[in-house]
């Protein structure tokens, strides 16, 4: 497989592993100790690795989230913490679940050090969420945590990567959401309010920026070999089925 090819197949089981932690009800907890929303801890969680920006930086950065949801989230937090230590916490929250989930999942160690070594050769331009989380040492290395936080790193180099490829297509992050999978309940769930415009015409164009990201993305994978590309494959769809509970073969 060439490296474009993997990072394609892989990107759907990095999304899904690399956000699963934020939906774990302990890392929902730790928002309700530190006395803010889960909504709150989310925004700031992820962005707050920039520092004390302003919201609308923040809603650049994150691109898809409807900048008022934004704003919601990044001053609620704001009022309560400093931005740097809610994202502490966020990485704090990451490596814990992955030394629950991940640590059981064979050859955990070797998924760590593939997924690091893609991060560590991707390209970070033009993607500062990425560049400001690949610059943050883990609070805790064992091989469970090293894969989260891996997760974590190269779920944002995507996430940077499609913002990219899709003003690079000519639309506006809501269109691509609602030219996604989840449409209009994705738009929804991003914060962004109807009316919504018409998708039918957005449809080629996302599916153009998708190719885009494969192809951005593509650089941090050019620094594993072809059997190396299959493996991390085949690790993270084994580290899936270990998390969902399933017999990983």
């Amino acid at each position: 497989m060439t490296p474009e090819q993997v990072a394609a197949a892989s990107k759907p089981l990095v999304l899904e592993l690399g956000e699963m932690f934020a939906r774990c009800p302990a890392t929902l907890h730790r928002a309700r100790l530190l006395g803010i929303s889960g909504w709150a801890f989310h925004i700031a969680g992820r962005a707050g690795v920039l520092g004390d920006v302003g919201a609308a930086t923040v809603s650049a950065a994150l691109g898809f989230v409807a900048p008022d949801a934004v704003a919601d989230g990044w001053d609620a937090a704001a009022r309560v913490h400093a931005p740097l230590e809610v994202a502490t916490a966020n990485l704090a929250e990451c490596c814990r679940w992955g030394s629950e989930h991940l640590t059981a999942v064979p050859g955990v160690i070797r998924l760590a050090t593939l997924l690091h070594r893609v991060v560590d050769a991707a390209d970070a331009s033009g993607m500062p969420l990425f560049a400001a989380w690949r610059a943050v040492p883990p609070p805790d290395d064992t091989p469970g945590a090293r894969a989260a936080a891996g997760l974590l790193l190269l779920r944002e180099h995507f996430a940077g990567a499609y913002l990219l490829a899709v003003r690079a297509g000519g639309m506006t992050p809501l269109e691509a959401v609602l030219a996604g999978p989840e449409g209009e309940a994705g738009a929804l769930a991003c914060g962004w309010p109807p009316p919504y415009p018409r998708v039918g015409p957005l449809v080629r164009r996302r599916l153009w920026s998708e190719a885009v990201t494969d192809r951005l993305v593509s650089t941090g994978f050019r620094a594993l070999t072809p059997a190396e590309g299959t493996a991390l494959l085949d690790l993270l769809t084994t580290a899936r089925a270990v998390v969902q509970g399933r017999a990983p073969y």
